[in-house]
């Protein structure tokens, strides 16, 4: 698949720049032309690209995810929990904006490691439509609800480049979500003569394993792409995820660039705490825009 994708780059590139050459050429020689702009495509040297096999490259920029999201809590007093969709049943906007960024160090031509940071707040305030058992608590129809669910994610992955090529590599990858949640409910006093509230907070790590592959395009433009996927038990701690990615990167100047891309997380998490216990289903899919600063020598990578 990567050859063939390589011969269609090199042929949209090649043929209209030499097409009387190859009108007046005899099979034999367009043979050998052939071999030899497919050697050189592949042999050349990216050393004069500077966005490109650089040793340390930082990314940041914004992310607009749609959410879904799905929660139970029961509490240790019998409380059933009711399985809530924080979008329709308490106001959730399914649409947010949130910060992202890596890191990505490449150890060797064929090693790389990767971090990456995301961070997401919402709150929400609605009138219940129906009765909501969530922790210790009932939370009646029509009490005045306000919900809150902030979320961190740290990403560390290590990737291995099984195929390696100056313009193009692919590979595995192993790593690990760390899933940090504040998830809570409040009674507003108005509502009744007491307030309360309920919180459900927990950390949860989710190995994962998967593939990448990054290639060149162009002098200016890059595409990278990774599909990642595992279910695990630790501990009190049951999770099932899949994550992916795919951006195009524009070189803008130097080692400056920028990227477009589409990302996507889906995971459950069945956590008991000594307190409470439940389940998170959340979903989250949607562009991102950031930039690209890259620096540091050059990673040789020969065929």
């Amino acid at each position: 698949m990567k050859q063939l994708f390589i011969f269609l780059v090199m042929m949209l590139l090649w043929i209209p720049l030499n097409a009387q050459t190859v009108a007046e050429a005899s099979k034999e020689d367009s043979l050998t032309t052939f071999k030899t702009e497919k050697d050189d495509f592949q042999d050349s040297t990216v050393d004069d690209l500077p966005w490109h096999n650089r040793r340390f490259k930082v990314t940041a920029g914004a992310f607009f995810p749609v959410n879904n999201t799905q929660v139970k809590v029961e509490g240790n007093n019998g409380n059933i929990g009711t399985e809530i969709d924080l979008e329709n049943d308490l106001g959730f906007s399914k649409s947010t904006v949130s910060f992202l960024g890596t890191f990505d160090w490449r150890i060797s031509k064929r090693s790389r490691l990767g971090f990456e940071y995301f961070v997401l707040d919402r709150t929400a305030t609605k009138t219940l439509q129906r009765d909501i058992n969530f922790g210790d608590h009932t939370y009646p129809l029509d009490g005045r609800v306000q919900g809150t669910f902030n979320v961190q994610i740290a990403r560390i992955a290590y990737g291995y480049a099984i195929l390696s090529k100056p313009k193009y590599q692919a590979g595995l990858l192993i790593g690990a979500h760390v899933l940090f949640a504040d998830l809570g409910l409040k009674l507003e006093a108005n509502t009744q003569s007491v307030e309360y509230r309920d919180t459900f907070d927990f950390t949860a790590p989710l190995p994962d394993v998967g593939i990448w592959g990054e290639f060149v395009l162009g002098k200016r433009w890059g595409l990278y792409a990774n599909v990642n996927y595992l279910a695990v038990k630790i501990d009190e701690t049951d999770g099932r995820i899949i994550s992916y990615n795919l951006s195009v990167l524009y070189n803008v100047v130097d080692n400056f660039s920028l990227t477009a891309g589409y990302t996507g997380l889906n995971f459950r998490i069945d956590t008991v705490q000594d307190r409470l216990n439940g389940f998170l289903k959340w979903g989250y899919n949607g562009p991102t825009l950031t930039a690209v600063y890259t620096f540091g020598k050059h990673v040789k990578v020969t065929r």
